[in-house]
């Protein structure tokens, strides 16, 4: 069987829920939206079901498979429906739709709820992407606090900016959202992982915990407050012994230097490994640092092997615990989200 490998440790999980919710101080949503962030929704909801207050999606078909598979805590689903026709299902499940437009609004009004709905509505506090504008939203909280058909307000909004510390942003946007909440009861929602972790302001009722959750720093690099939940691990399965000046790989991009021991491990970027990583993208060979040469190849890549116990046989980290994968989002020109939720084809493990 083809060597490559993606282990869920849900301990880790587990570990990185509890430490965010005591950083955050209050009750903290699991964002399990993307399949988990490629980590699988249904397994890690299980593993925290137990002490999550909640969990977010963001869409209907991820409430589903999460109610369907046993998950009873509150569910918001962050994109609220996308047809009015959805919000029977959404009462019907016991879900947390978000309302972020006139329309979702006027058809939360017009539905004869059985039973009073839980809204998230949601301000576009400056990202520009989805919410009700500052100066509009209290009008559209009064609509919804005035209807018999609506139990419960929680008022959110997200951040734009909070991976980058220097921005300012953040700081515009909480100050937007607090005058456009001026007057108006209820719980809050804001803060994101990275908010969690450098802006106390937005510490409110309901954090949610995102990339954080799955042992990744928001600001890159790696934060031991946190385990990395996900590893995936290859083997090295061919090697090669090159004279200096020989190419490797497609396109002949790379050159040795020296002569070099060149080791073939199965994954490439049909796994979801990212094609544009360059040479020197750390990966680790039992255990030691050691670097991508050559271009990814669609079912394969090539390494440097540096000592004799890096061999046929050797176990490969291509991002874990040695390796961040935000270090291998760096050299690729992306971001740890895109990785995590690519990868696919390798051999699912939950420990």
């Amino acid at each position: 069987m083809r060597p490559l490998t993606c282990t869920i440790r849900l301990q880790h999980l587990r570990h990185n829920y509890q430490t965010l919710k005591q950083l955050h101080g209050s009750k903290l949503l699991a964002v399990v939206k993307a399949n988990a962030y490629g980590h699988g929704a249904v397994e890690c909801s299980r593993a925290l079901h137990d002490i999550a207050d909640g969990f977010a999606v963001a869409c209907l078909e991820e409430a589903l498979e999460l109610r369907r598979n046993g998950i009873t805590k509150p569910i918001v689903l962050l994109e609220g429906v996308f047809d009015a026709s959805e919000y029977e299902t959404v009462e019907q499940y016991d879900l947390w739709p978000v309302v972020h437009h006139q329309a979702q609004l006027e058809h939360v009004l017009a539905r004869n709820w059985q039973k009073p709905a839980t809204i998230w509505l949601k301000m576009d506090s400056g990202m520009h992407r989805a919410g009700f504008f500052p100066h509009n939203y209290a009008a559209a909280y009064t609509a919804l606090a005035q209807s018999p058909k609506v139990g419960k307000i929680v008022k959110m909004s997200h951040f734009a900016c909070a991976d980058e510390p220097e921005s300012g942003m953040t700081e515009m946007q909480l100050e937007a959202f607090d005058l456009g909440c001026s007057g108006l009861s209820g719980e809050t929602s804001l803060a994101n992982s990275a908010a969690i972790l450098n802006h106390p302001n937005a510490h409110r009722d309901w954090g949610r915990a995102g990339l954080a959750l799955y042992g990744i720093s928001p600001f890159g690099g790696t934060d031991d407050r946190f385990k990395p939940v996900m590893t995936l691990s290859t083997r090295v399965f061919a090697e090669r012994v090159l004279q200096p000046h020989e190419p490797v790989g497609y396109g002949a991009a790379f050159y040795t230097n020296r002569s070099t021991r060149v080791g073939l491990i199965a994954c490439g970027y049909a796994d979801g490994y990212p094609r544009r990583a360059e040479t020197g993208t750390p990966i680790a060979v039992n255990g030691s640092i050691s670097r991508v040469i050559g271009r990814i190849s669609m079912d394969m890549m090539t390494v440097e092997l540096r000592d004799n116990l890096q061999g046929i046989g050797a176990e490969v980290e291509l991002f874990g615990d040695t390796v961040s994968v935000n270090d291998v989002a760096a050299s690729a020109g992306t971001i740890a989200y895109e990785i995590l939720c690519n990868i696919k084809r390798a051999e699912r493990a939950y420990i």
